[in-house]
């Protein structure tokens, strides 16, 4: 595959701010607190008050309490993170227990600030309106949290335990874990704030998943055509846009091309449309929309440099094609070949 960068030097100098480790490390860190002082805030905010059945460790420790109703939540949750997490680094070893610690301590930290804090419970009176922003905000505060790399703890060690014992699949296990948790709850609560309760589950599920892929929208686009080089020219000089040029093979013919790649901002789409259409009217062209983008030209600065052996004045030379896609050129032309010969073969035989 060649791949074509409008003012790409490879020299990494042009790196934006955030691309270096302690600024990474910085964003992690700050996802991972931000994440779990929303959680901590919502249970105790929202759930707590409302009697709002929830999942995980947390769902455990309201049970609990009911049968302890001297000790807070977060005390429970803690003993039982820190357990969970003990019995993690038994199982499942040493590096999955350090990239577990943090959500396992921040977690009922947050939760016994904000237990302390007066009125905190009476932010609504409305059940409905308190289990909507619950799934909301939790939504937003696992994809906080999942979105660097890390976990939530409590029960999804749990989890990974039993799918590792008993090699079954680890949604099953979470499945069984909130079915035993939330039917705990709903035994002192009744069926309204368990329904309540799982509207908070569908909201959290929904909110999750676009959090864990939210990003800037781009669009891209992939054309082929045989006027592919004109194309290409076109693009880089007349947008200003970055290209990728792939080989490829028709179907039908097994005639070996090109196509190009190209992603874009929604609002160059149509521009990008029309230089295509103007090169070849034929061309078939593919639309599709990405969630998120990153690398060069997106996430990080493109530098600025003359047109040069990798700009829009001149051929892109064949050595910078690897090894590994010539010895797939020539084995796709042996492939070719043999058709060929066969097709040559079986009219001879007739």
């Amino acid at each position: 595959m060649l791949y074509v960068w409008e003012n790409y030097t490879g020299d990494g100098n042009n790196m934006r701010p955030y691309d270096k480790p302690w600024k990474r490390f910085a964003v992690t860190t700050l996802c991972i607190l931000a994440g779990n002082a929303i959680l901590a805030f919502l249970v105790v905010a929202f759930v707590i008050p409302h009697d709002i059945v929830m999942g995980g460790t947390t769902g455990i420790g309201i049970v609990l309490q009911r049968l302890a109703p001297n000790v807070d939540v977060s005390y429970i949750v803690l003993g039982l993170n820190v357990a969970l997490l003990l019995l993690g680094r038994l199982v499942l070893g040493r590096k999955f227990a350090l990239t577990t610690v943090a959500s396992t301590l921040l977690y009922p930290a947050f939760m016994w600030i904000f237990e302390r804090i007066p009125g905190i419970g009476n932010m609504t009176d409305n059940s409905l309106l308190a289990a909507l922003f619950a799934g909301v905000l939790m939504g937003v505060s696992l994809g906080l949290v999942m979105r660097v790399g890390s976990s939530t703890g409590g029960m999804d060690v749990l989890n990974l335990i039993c799918h590792k014992v008993f090699h079954l699949p680890v949604a099953l296990f979470v499945w069984i874990g909130d079915i035993l948790v939330v039917g705990g709850q709903a035994i002192f609560i009744g069926p309204e704030k368990t329904m309540l309760g799982i509207i908070v589950i569908v909201l959290e599920s929904i909110i999750l998943d676009k959090a864990m892929i939210f990003g800037k929208p781009q669009i891209e686009l992939f054309v082929i055509s045989k006027k592919f080089e004109e194309i290409r020219r076109r693009l880089l000089d007349d947008l200003g846009v970055g290209v990728t040029l792939s080989v490829i093979e028709t179907g039908r013919l097994c005639e070996e091309q090109k196509a190009v790649i190209c992603v874009i901002s929604q609002r160059k789409m149509h521009d990008a449309i029309e230089v295509v259409h103007s090169c070849d009217p034929l061309a078939f062209i593919t639309v599709t929309q990405i969630r998120e983008v990153r690398g060069r030209g997106f996430t990080v600065a493109r530098a600025n440099v003359a047109a040069g052996p990798y700009g829009t004045d001149e051929e892109i030379p064949d050595e910078i094609e690897t090894a590994t896609e010539k010895n797939r050129r020539e084995a796709r032309r042996a492939k070719r070949e043999a058709r060929k010969q066969a097709r040559k073969d079986k009219k001879t035989a007739r």
